[in-house]
């Protein structure tokens, strides 16, 4: 399978729209948001998530699909809030069928490649504490939990954060 990853901005939110809308509704725990939070959200909404302030967003695109391609991941870096902490991986997901060939680490490395350019020796993330394949695949490329909690969860537990350095 080839894979490209293209950065999108705001003027491609048509092209981001579906699959976030795709992966919500296969992990709707997996997100802090929700499908019925983003189904019927306007143009501007849609833009102003792709309009984050030195962010980068990426789709990974099939390029051995029959026609312009399948979208078949997304992923986002968001800069550090402060200029010594980590940068942030969010809206992480990888298409179930094309799960297990490669395509979250390359959306991985391009966001801890793109860290580092921006200045930042840490990339981090949350996960559900109950969410053992994505804790195991982030472990697989070299993020580990961290001892502080992440945010609550409205059942009362917390988000695990997990962190990895990266190449400067």
């Amino acid at each position: 399978m080839g894979i490209e990853l293209r950065r999108v901005t705001a003027d491609d939110w048509e092209a981001w729209r579906p699959v976030r809308l795709r992966a919500l509704a296969d992990a709707p725990d997996a997100f802090g948001s929700t499908l019925q939070d983003w189904v019927d959200a306007p143009e501007h909404r849609w833009r102003t998530r792709l309009s984050i302030p030195g962010a980068l967003d990426l789709l990974a695109v099939d390029t051995d699909a029959d026609g312009p391609g399948a979208v078949v991941g997304m992923a986002s870096g968001v800069p550090p809030t402060d200029p010594d902490g980590p940068a942030e991986l969010i809206s992480m997901w990888v298409d179930p069928a094309a799960r297990g060939r490669g395509i979250a680490r390359a959306l991985i490395d391009a966001i801890a490649t793109w860290a580092a350019a921006s200045g930042a020796t840490e990339l981090e993330l949350s996960v559900l504490p109950d969410n053992a394949v994505a804790r195991r695949a982030y472990e697989h490329v070299g993020f580990s939990a961290r001892d502080e909690p992440g945010d609550p969860l409205p059942d009362g537990r917390t988000e695990v954060l997990m962190r990895r350095t990266v190449a400067t």
